[in-house]
């Protein structure tokens, strides 16, 4: 006998006609519904009923848009909550969310917090049913990790959790009267997409299934977590947390490598409006909420929004020395105001610099739970042709062509350090990670920078993403010098293999001083392992056979010196030439001086001259230069420094010499002082002291003030200041919560670099004492 048909099995194809021979028998089953395309590629068989509409299939019914369900009737029977509590206090406390001046829960991946269901009845475990349903924006969807179902006591699809606990005494809000709880742990899966999700319930009983419709006050935000061990983002030393994610208020370094100043600078991600500015961030850019997830595509991102370059980011870049339509980039004091105007307007705000962009990255990144920190680089090169080299063209006389010179050193560049492991790299290039939000060159279409692995920075492997050749030639270019030649060609005459990325410097994390990090980005100067670090990176430049050997070292040596830089002083450089042979040398020397802005734009030379020495064996000679304010004052200002461009040859030996130096102009530091204590809520009064070091009125100044959990007054327009007239000034802040706060004050003017002041804020409750301030 054939065997029987078993696409009549109607176990196998539920659409099926099947009626046994013989007479009418029991009535066929309901015919299953059919399985929708991503259940038909998970590859379901049907057999063991999980495709079926049943008691653990919780999807919404045709129609339905996740997240925007309307209210539904309530019949008879139904289990219908009477109320939602979303976390508790907690539950931001062991989230490390207790800061964040938002309205709704705010928690972490990879970490339970609770919910608790206010019912009208107990719940049974045995005839009831209950699912937990998130959404995470406008169109969400199961398969992508966006709209999650959460039966109780089971897994969704992407790892969440639903637990029964037991109620603990005195714990969340009170059932009304007559009513129960039922209390629940949730727990985010530690790669699930970060964002503000809606949270409802849906229950089941025998007389059918009530979904709760959503409600704002039940949202919640869910953010990156570096304290769970599962988490990409997760760091080992717990406690260096304290500084790279939790830490409010921090320095910013600037100045030069000889010359190191420093600023302060409210980060403020804890404030009000910034957490919503910050996923603002990601949804201007149209980033997908199922890859936010990834923190290694969420910085991309950000970097790329900080800017308003291709799609109208935070900041407009300006570094014409042109303010006018907006706000001068030294004036800013942190980064809460940028991001609130950006939010509230929808617009770009005017202007930033790059420690402007560094430090509006800082508070995004740390607001969404990446650990990160604002590093400052000195003799920061820009690579404008992929040469990994840095290019400085003369004449035949030695004189330097501007023109050519697109290639530039900038006295100093901040950028953004991220923690993250990187999967999308081979082993080895975890942790910190270099993100960049300055618009200087364009990385696949956008202006944006990195993430760049440090450890691939520092051997030189410019071929792993991303953007690594730019970031390597920022921090260990050579910095090459060539000579036009009679033929009109050029040929390298001098190389300075130790010029590039000096004195890499951030916060460190615990001790609030400056940490030196150059180590971490490149080998000790000059050692085997950092040559060969620079010649793989150089080997797949633009230009990687063409520079030829390196000149050969002469016996006449060149050192460049300068006295204090103080704005308003007058300005001693000196130039030390020594002969280190046995035979007398002829130097020719050409100086060259010139007002240089700090990304590197050279001004036009307000002096030169020329000079020429004769070098007995042995012996050294020094030249000599005093520039008064009269003469360099019209030519520098803001973060101007001056340029000393020395460069010679020898007679004898046809010995080229070149050097550089760039000499910071330093103003005065704000004097603040705390008149009253602090206490929550109350107007605390504090002195703002300068002294106007220029031998000129000081005009057009504006005093800002900023801090974390201090409400500030607007910014303040200076009349004229006399020449070195001292200005005392009395402002009132009203510090919002309590606990050790940071004010941030700065004072800009065109004809003054930055001026900048911090005090300590010790804030106490209303009602108790011993409020101080330092």
């Amino acid at each position: 006998m054939p065997d029987a048909d078993p696409r009549l099995d109607a176990g196998r194809w539920a659409a099926a006609s099947f009626r046994p021979r013989g007479g009418t028998g029991p009535s066929p089953p309901p015919p299953r519904p059919r399985r929708g395309f991503w259940r038909r590629l998970g590859g379901c068989c049907g057999c063991c009923g999980c495709c079926r509409r049943g008691p653990r299939d919780w999807e919404p019914p045709p129609g339905e848009i996740p997240g925007r369900r309307p209210p539904q009737p309530l019949r008879p029977g139904l289990l219908a909550p009477q109320g939602l509590v979303v976390g508790r206090a907690a539950d931001r406390v062991a989230h490390h969310t207790a800061e964040y001046a938002c309205p709704r829960l705010v928690v972490r991946r990879g970490q339970p917090f609770r919910l608790r269901l206010l019912l009208p009845r107990p719940f049974d475990p045995d005839n009831d049913d209950l699912c937990v349903e998130l959404t995470l924006g406008p169109t969400p969807q199961v398969a992508k990790g966006t709209h999650v179902l959460i039966p109780l006591g089971q897994s969704s699809a992407t790892g969440w959790r639903a637990e029964e606990e037991e109620e603990e005494e005195g714990e969340g809000a009170a059932p009304p009267a007559g009513g129960h709880a039922l209390d629940l742990r949730l727990t985010a899966p530690p790669d699930a997409p970060i964002g503000r999700y809606r949270l409802s319930v849906k229950t089941r009983t025998g007389a059918g299934e009530y979904a709760a419709p959503f409600d704002d006050a039940n949202d919640l935000v869910l953010l990156f977590n570096p304290w769970c061990p599962d988490d990409a983002v997760y760091m080992e030393k717990t406690s260096d947390l304290n500084e790279y994610v939790l830490n409010e208020t921090g320095r910013i370094f600037y100045g030069t490598e000889d010359q190191i100043a420093e600023r302060a600078w409210n980060y403020g991600q804890f404030e009000a409006g910034v957490l919503e500015a910050s996923l603002y961030i990601l949804d201007r850019r149209g980033m997908p909420h199922s890859a936010r997830g990834d923190p290694v595509m969420v910085a991309r991102v950000v970097s790329a929004m900080v800017n308003s370059l291709d799609d109208n980011g935070v900041l407009v870049g300006n570094w014409t020395g042109d303010y006018a339509q907006g706000t001068n980039p030294s004036a800013w004091a942190g980064s809460v105001d940028i991001l609130r105007s950006y939010h509230g307007a929808g617009a770009p705000v005017r202007y930033g610099q790059c420690w402007v962009f560094a430090g509006v990255m800082t508070t995004v990144l740390r607001c969404l739970g990446l650990p990160t920190r604002t590093v400052t680089n000195y003799n920061s090169a820009h690579d404008t042709d992929v040469s990994l080299t840095t290019d400085i063209y003369f004449d035949e006389n030695m004189k330097p062509l501007e023109r050519l010179n697109t290639d530039s050193v900038w006295n100093f560049h901040v950028w953004n350090d991220c923690w993250m492991k990187r999967p999308d790299l081979p082993e080895g290039y975890d942790g910190w990670q270099v993100v960049d939000a300055t618009p200087q060159e364009t990385s696949s279409g956008l202006f944006c920078c990195g993430p760049c692995s440090v450890t691939a920075v520092k051997n030189g492997e410019v071929f792993l993403k991303y953007d690594t050749p730019f970031v390597f030639a920022e921090v260990n270019s050579d910095k090459v010098y060539w000579q036009r030649q009679p033929n009109g060609g050029f040929a390298v005459v001098h190389v300075e293999e130790g010029a590039i990325g000096r004195r890499i410097s951030t916060l460190g994390a615990g001790s609030g001083a400056r940490l030196d990090i150059t180590h971490q980005y490149k080998h000790p100067e000059g050692s085997e392992e950092e040559r060969r670090a620079v010649s793989t990176a150089t080997s797949h430049g633009s230009r990687p056979r063409n520079r030829g050997a390196t000149p050969s070292s002469g016996d006449v040596t060149m050192t460049l010196g300068a006295g204090q830089g103080v704005l308003g002083a007058e300005l001693d450089f000196r130039v030390v030439l020594r002969n280190e042979g046995a035979e007398p040398r002829s130097v020719r020397l050409r100086l060259s001086l010139c007002a240089i802005r700090y990304t590197g734009v050279a001004g036009a030379a307000f002096r030169q001259e020329q000079h020429s020495r004769t070098l007995p064996p042995g012996q050294e000679e020094v030249v000599g230069l005093s520039v008064p304010y009269t003469e360099y004052g019209p030519h520098a200002g803001g973060q101007d420094a001056l340029r000393l461009t020395a460069a010679g040859t020898v007679a004898e030996t046809g010995q080229v010499l070149a050097k550089e130096l760039r000499v910071r102009l330093g103003g005065p530091e704000l004097s603040l002082t705390l008149l009253a204590p602090a206490v929550v809520g109350q107007e605390t009064p504090v002195q703002v002291v300068f002294r106007n070091p220029l031998p000129e009125p000081l005009r057009d100044a504006t005093l800002r003030m900023e801090g974390a959990a201090i409400a500030c007054p607007p910014p303040l327009k200076l009349g004229p200041v006399g020449a070195g007239e001292t200005l005392r000034l009395r402002q009132t802040v009203t510090p919002q919560r309590p606990g050790q706060r940071r004010l941030v004050v700065t004072l800009e003017s065109p004809r003054l670099g930055p001026l900048h002041g911090a005090l300590g804020l010790r804030v106490r409750a209303a009602g108790s004492t011993g409020s101080t301030g330092g």
